[in-house]
C-alpha cells in the first residue's frame, strides 16, 4: 500500500486551505497512493474564536469535507482529513475532528480528539484548547485501506493507553495529525512518535501543519513522519509545505508483535497509593 501526507501551512480562511488541500490529494493520487491522509485542523488555523465562530461551518455543511468526500469519490482513494474544525460542539464550543473518507466518498467514521491541549509552555506559548473546544470521548478504530486504522490527533499522543486500546482493538495503522508548537515539536515529536510506533507495533502517520500561519501568525513544526512498526522513519517532511510518501508492506506489524509481543505480555497491576 503507499501512503501519502500532505504537509501544509493553513491559513484562517478555509476557502484558499480547501483549494490548496484537494490539488495536494490529487498530486498524490497522481503519484500512487490509495490511502492519503492530511493534518490537523486542515480547514482553519486560527487563535480567534470570534473569527472560528464566523468562518466555520457544521459538519453538514463544512464545504472541506464535502470537497474531500467528492475527491475520494472520483480518485477512488482513501482518505483520512487529519482532523478538521467544526461548529457544533457541547456548551457552545467547536470540535477538532478527524475523518475516515472511502473511495466511494462515504464517511466511513470520525474521532474527536479526545486530550485538549491545555499547556503554558513557555511565556509565549500558553494555549487552552479546552476554551474553545469541546472534547471527544469515544477512541475510533476503522476498517479501510485492506486494514484496520486507529485514530488519534496530535496531544492525543502523549497519553500511551489511547495507543495501546487502539492496538488491542486491532488498528495496524495508527495516524496521527498535528499542529505541533516549535519548541514542543524540536524536543519531543520524533521520539513520542517512534515511541507509540515501537509500543503498539503500528505504522504511524503523522502529517503535520508547518511554518507560519497566515492570518494568526501561529508557527507550528511540521517534520510529517511515516514510521514503522519497528520505530524507523520511513520518510519525513521539513518544515515546508510537501507531500511524503512510503510503501507500506502491512504484515511488519505482525513480525514486530511476534518479536516483542508487548501487547500481549502486559499485565494488570495494582497502582501505588498516592501520598
Amino acid at each position: 500500500m503507499r501512503v501519502a501526507l500532505v504537509q501544509m501551512t493553513s491559513t484562517d480562511d478555509p476557502a484558499v486551505n480547501t483549494a490548496y488541500v484537494t490539488q495536494a490529494i490529487r498530486a498524490a493520487a497522481d503519484g500512487g497512493a490509495s490511502l492519503i491522509a492530511t493534518p490537523e485542523v486542515t480547514n482553519c488555523v486560527s487563535d480567534s474564536r470570534k473569527h472560528q465562530a464566523e468562518v466555520l461551518r457544521r459538519q453538514e455543511d463544512d464545504p472541506t469535507l464535502a470537497a474531500i468526500r467528492s475527491l475520494a469519490a472520483e480518485l477512488g482513494v482513501t482518505i483520512l482529513i487529519g482532523s478538521l474544525a467544526l461548529l457544533g460542539g457541547a456548551g457552545g464550543r467547536f470540535v477538532n475532528r478527524s475523518f475516515l473518507i472511502g473511495p466511494d466518498g462515504g464517511i466511513l467514521d470520525h474521532y474527536d480528539k479526545i486530550h485538549m491541549f491545555d499547556v503554558d509552555v513557555d511565556a509565549e506559548n500558553t494555549y487552552r484548547e479546552s476554551a474553545g473546544f469541546a472534547p471527544g470521548d469515544r477512541a475510533v478504530t476503522v476498517d479501510a485501506a485492506g486494514t484496520t486504522l486507529g485514530l488519534s490527533i496530535c496531544y492525543d499522543m502523549r497519553f500511551p493507553p489511547l495507543y495501546a486500546a487502539l492496538a488491542h482493538a486491532g488498528a495496524r495503522i495508527i495516524t496521527a495529525p498535528a499542529a505541533f508548537t516549535v519548541p514542543t515539536g524540536r524536543a519531543h515529536w520524533e521520539v513520542l512518535l517512534r515511541a507509540r510506533a515501537i509500543e503498539t507495533g503500528s505504522f504511524v502517520l503523522a502529517p503535520a501543519q508547518c511554518g507560519t500561519h497566515p492570518g494568526s501568525g501561529r508557527k507550528t513544526w511540521g517534520h510529517s513522519l511515516i514510521i514503522s512498526p519497528w520505530g524507523r522513519i520511513l520518510a519525513e517532511g521539513g518544515d515546508t509545505p510537501d507531500i511524503i510518501t512510503a510503501d507500506l508492506d502491512v504484515g511488519e506489524v505482525e513480525s514486530a508483535r511476534a518479536a516483542i509481543p508487548a501487547l500481549a505480555n502486559g499485565r494488570a497491576f495494582t497502582a501505588p497509593s498516592r501520598t
